[in-house]
């Protein structure tokens, strides 16, 4: 099988994490005798600096002819007086809408090693496997009519039953398959859109009876997220409510260094962190690079249906945790052997049982 992937890189740490992920892809081509074409492209910050739009038409093409899209990070304090069509930020909600990734499925695992370093109590996080289902080319990033004017501004929320179907089997699908529980959260008792999303939702779990549906309201949902984690399962939900509790859910697990993305359901997926592009690090090799190189985990999950390869890369990641090493974004005095790993050295500490290499994270 040939992997053919479009690397994305970035801004900030964008460039340094998905190096690291790219050494972990070679490994795995490798030891499981793929074939790997890579191609790398401009996006963001750096594209503007280039060709003065965030996303060129190169980028996007090339994206559409791949498999799959690595990504890293986009923005800087720079762009941030720019108009939104010239911000970083924009060439994601493009790209997300010209591949059509409508799915943005964000796990939120509390791997044991890591317990302590959670911000809540062990006893409370232990445990925790969160799976986030948001919706991802609609609601307020999407909406129209929206505008700035003067002193006023405004955005528009809309979402339409196919909308609200689509998504909600993915997250019932993705719930058959692990613990058998639904939580989709929405603001049903101020918003129409809500109302909306709750009876689709509603009429789409009758297709799944062997599923438990609960709904809840997205202020409830994050209390909930921090008091009970463990009770959650899949959570399903709109654009805007699911990037707010996602990093919510990063900071259970200790670091939002460590979460990472597939955006679905088009021909092409995008997989990229959870993290933006940490500008006051940048170039330090401070960054922790496995939410990246567990985004490449769930790219050749799928993108390429390879669950063995995924799993390799998924439990080099638990084993290098086990045995202590840690970025300075998840230390916290819990026994780590290393407390200031570089993002190299983290990259570099492959686990040598599964992929025959010096460490368990880099070059």
């Amino acid at each position: 099988m040939k992997l053919k992937i479009v690397l994305l890189p970035g801004d900030g740490i964008g460039p340094e994490v998905v190096a690291q992920a790219v050494k972990v892809i070679q490994s795995v081509t490798e030891k499981f005798n793929l074939t790997l074409s890579l191609e790398q492209h401009l996006i963001g910050g750096a594209a503007l600096d280039k060709f003065g739009v965030p996303l060129p038409e190169e980028t996007l093409q090339a994206c559409q002819r791949s498999a799959a899209v690595l990504l890293g990070a986009v923005g800087a304090p720079a762009y941030d007086p720019n108009p939104p069509p010239l911000k970083p930020e924009t060439a994601l909600l493009i790209l997300r809408r010209e591949l059509g990734t409508f799915a943005n499925l964000r796990p939120a695992v509390v791997h044991k090693p890591l317990v302590a370093a959670s911000s809540l109590k062990p006893e409370v996080v232990e445990g925790t496997d969160v799976l986030i289902v948001r919706e991802l080319t609609g609601g307020l990033y999407f909406g129209t009519p929206r505008g700035l004017e003067g002193d006023q501004a405004f955005n528009t929320m809309r979402y339409s039953r196919a909308e609200i179907e689509r998504i909600a089997r993915v997250a019932f699908e993705a719930a058959r398959k692990r613990r058998g529980k639904v939580t989709s959260v929405d603001k049903a008792n101020a918003l129409e859109c809500s109302q909306l999303w709750r009876r689709v939702v509603h009429e789409v779990a009758r297709e799944y009876p062997q599923v438990e549906l609960e709904a809840m309201y997205v202020d409830n949902c994050a209390m909930q997220l921090i008091a009970r984690p463990r009770d959650f399962d899949v959570i399903l939900t709109e654009n805007l409510f699911g990037d707010i509790l996602s990093d919510e859910a990063a900071m259970l697990t200790g670091s939002i260094g460590l979460l990472p993305s597939a955006s679905i359901g088009g021909r092409v997926g995008i997989y990229e962190p959870v993290h933006g592009s940490a500008p006051d690090i940048a170039g330090q090799n401070k960054a922790n690079p496995l939410a990246t190189i567990a985004s490449a985990a769930l790219m050749l999950r799928y993108a390429f249906g390879l669950e063995a390869e995924a799993q390799a890369v998924e439990q080099a990641i638990e084993t290098v945790l086990e045995q202590g090493y840690r970025t300075a974004d998840i230390y916290r005095g819990d026994g780590a052997l290393v407390g200031t790993l570089t993002t190299t050295e983290r990259g570099g500490a492959k686990q040598e049982s599964e992929f025959k290499a010096r460490r368990v994270y880099g070059s």
